[in-house]
């Protein structure tokens, strides 16, 4: 039944209580006032799992592995392994404690892949690294030009050192694939599991290394090999990984099965160093790596020798036209010839 308005009272008005004493009494006031992340302390982030990330901080009694969580207006997937924040609450790293990361600073360089080749989809795997081991094997699964080819675009682009690391020796020696880029000078450790890992660790020592590989080619045993000769003097770390778990590669696809699914910041050992040990970060076995988002006069302009040529090439040059002023550029000796023979079949990378 519908009540006349004629017979309406004040029980029938709803009132905005918001509004019912003035808007100095609102239940919700606005305000400029943010919060106050002055006293913020800088991390650096060594995983991301889910909601919750690691992060390591310096103390007073030195560097200490802290759980944090990230603030919701950063978003999802704005936090990846190696990036530095600024990180406030609970510091101490009590079993229970948590902090908040409030802040992701500037990345000097980040290695990201597109998905399924879509230019505007592309996905951060790690940032802020000084160097990108390509990890593959000499065999099971076989080594892939296409894949290594692809990293090493993502690592010029970025401005990153490459090195690759050819795993399972045993099987074979890799000379005639590591052929392909002996001109580019890319330094390259063979090993296999038995291998004596001091000239790796040298190369590794006082650097922040991401490894990069497909599944099964053996980055996982790399990693507690380097490990098990490591003395992880950071509080928290050695308790909290100490082992990566490994696989063996399908015998119908020979493709490798995934055992790693989230990356990981490691400290390697301090013997090369001192207190300024390397870190590896450790990422899942990739099976595709898309790279449409890079550019490729980024790639080529990493190389010093053809600054000069590049400045003359047509606007948006892919550096594979006819016009592209690498082709006749005087001055090129047999050497420069030869490794841009080889930068141009790694832009053509599909």
């Amino acid at each position: 039944m519908v009540r006349s308005t004629k017979n309406w009272d004040e029980d029938d008005v709803r009132v905005n209580k918001s509004r019912q004493f003035g808007a100095s009494n609102k239940t919700r006031p606005r305000t400029k006032d943010r919060p106050d992340y002055s006293k913020a302390q800088t991390a650096i982030i060594t995983e991301v799992d889910r909601g919750r990330v690691q992060c390591l901080i310096q103390t007073d009694n030195g560097q200490l592995i802290i759980t944090a969580m990230k603030a919701r207006e950063l978003g999802k997937k704005s936090v990846v392994v190696g990036d530095q924040v600024s990180v406030v609450g609970d510091l101490s790293g009590a079993a229970g404690s948590l902090a908040r990361v409030v802040t992701v600073m500037t990345r000097k360089n980040s290695l990201t892949r597109s998905i399924d080749d879509h230019v505007n989809d592309e996905r951060v795997i790690v940032a802020n690294v000084d160097q990108l081991a390509i990890v593959i094997s000499t065999a099971n699964p076989e080594p892939r030009e296409g894949f290594v080819d692809r990293a090493l675009v993502v690592a010029y682009d970025q401005g990153i050192t490459p090195i690759i690391i050819m795993t399972k020796q045993d099987l074979g020696s890799g000379d005639k694939f590591l052929e392909t880029y002996k001109d580019l000078d890319i330094p390259v450790y063979k090993i296999d599991r038995s291998s004596d890992l001091t000239k790796l660790q040298q190369g590794l020592a006082k650097k922040i290394t991401v490894l990069l590989g497909h599944s099964g080619v053996g980055k996982s045993t790399l990693v507690n090999n380097l490990l098990a000769s490591s003395q992880n003097r950071v509080s928290g770390i050695d308790q909290q990984v100490t082992h990566r778990a490994t696989g063996d590669v399908n015998e119908v696809t020979g493709r490798g099965r995934h055992t790693s699914s989230s990356a990981i910041a490691l400290p390697l050992s301090s013997t090369f160093g001192g207190e300024n040990f390397g870190w590896i970060i450790d990422t899942p076995g990739v099976r595709s790596f898309g790279i449409a988002h890079v550019q490729p006069s980024r790639v080529i302009s990493a190389f010093s020798e053809f600054a000069d040529a590049i400045k003359h090439c047509p606007k948006n040059c892919s550096h594979h036209e006819k016009d592209c002023a690498l082709n006749e550029w005087p001055g090129f000796t047999n050497q420069n010839l030869a490794r841009l023979e080889s930068l141009r079949r790694v832009l053509s990378a599909e």
